[in-house]
C-alpha cells in the first residue's frame, strides 16, 4: 500500500471546499482575516511581560531626569505600553490610565476569543463535510453498481472523505484553536503586570496642583507654589 492509495482528489474537494464555504459562510469575513492572522502567534515564544517592565524602568529613569515630556520622543514598540506612556505624557490621571489599558485588554481578548473560535467552528465543520462527501460517495456507487471500476472509485470518495474530516478536525483545526487559547490566557496574564509600573509612573509625573499664597496688602503678589513645598 502506498501513500498515493489514501490521495482522492474529489474527496479533498469536497471536505475541503465544503469546510472553508462553511466557514465563510457561518463567520464575518473580518473574523476570518483575524483568525488567519493569528497564525503568527503559533511561530512565537511564549508572551513574557519581563522585558516590557524593565523598558517602563528604563522610561521611568528617563523620565525622573528630564521630565514626563522626554517620553514624547522614545519609540515604544509594545501597544500596551505605548498607550500607557502616551496617556502619561498628556498628564492623563491614574484611574483614566487604568480604564484605557483595561479597555485595550479587553479588545485585545475579545480578538483572540475571535480568532480561536473561527479554529474552533471550522473543526465542527470538517467531520460534517466528511460525511457529506461519505454520502455523495454511497450514492454515486448505488447508481453504477453495474461498473466494478466505478463502485471502487465511489467508495474510495465514501471512505477517505470520512477520513479527511477527522484529519482536519483533530490534526488540524482543533490543535490550533487550542493552542491560540492558551497563547491568549498566557498573553492577558503577563500584560497584567504591566498595570502596576505605569500607574506608579503616571502618579509620579502628573501634574501637581498648584495653590496661592495669600500676601497683606501693599505686598508683592501672591506666589504660586506647589501643594508640596506648601506643606
Amino acid at each position: 500500500m502506498t501513500p498515493g492509495t489514501f490521495l482522492d482528489p474529489a474527496a479533498l474537494a469536497i471536505v475541503g471546499g465544503g469546510t472553508v464555504l462553511a466557514t465563510l459562510l457561518r463567520t464575518p469575513l473580518a473574523d476570518v482575516a483575524c483568525a488567519l492572522s493569528a497564525l503568527r502567534v503559533l511561530l512565537r515564544r511564549r508572551f513574557d511581560a519581563g522585558p516590557l517592565v524593565e523598558q517602563i524602568a528604563a522610561l521611568s529613569r528617563i523620565a525622573r531626569r528630564h521630565g514626563a515630556m522626554a517620553l514624547d520622543r522614545t519609540v515604544v514598540a509594545d501597544p500596551d505600553v505605548a498607550l500607557g506612556i502616551a496617556a502619561i505624557v498628556d498628564g492623563t490621571p491614574v484611574p483614566a490610565l487604568l480604564d484605557a489599558l483595561d479597555t485595550a485588554q479587553r479588545a485585545r481578548v475579545e480578538r483572540h476569543r475571535i480568532a480561536a473560535d473561527v479554529w474552533a467552528g471550522t473543526a465542527e465543520a470538517a467531520p460534517a463535510m466528511g460525511m457529506v462527501g461519505t454520502l455523495v460517495g454511497l450514492v454515486a456507487m448505488f447508481t453504477q453498481m453495474t461498473d466494478p471500476a466505478a463502485i471502487g472509485s465511489a467508495m474510495a470518495i465514501a471512505l477517505l472523505a470520512t477520513l479527511y474530516g477527522a484529519l482536519l478536525a483533530n490534526l488540524i483545526a482543533q490543535p490550533i484553536a487550542t493552542r491560540l487559547r492558551t497563547a491568549a490566557r498566557t498573553e492577558a496574564l503577563e500584560r497584567l503586570r504591566l498595570a502596576a509600573p505605569l500607574a506608579a509612573l503616571a502618579a509620579r509625573e502628573a501634574p501637581r496642583p498648584v495653590s496661592f499664597v495669600p500676601q497683606r496688602d501693599g505686598a508683592a503678589p501672591a506666589t504660586p507654589i506647589a501643594e508640596e513645598d506648601a506643606a
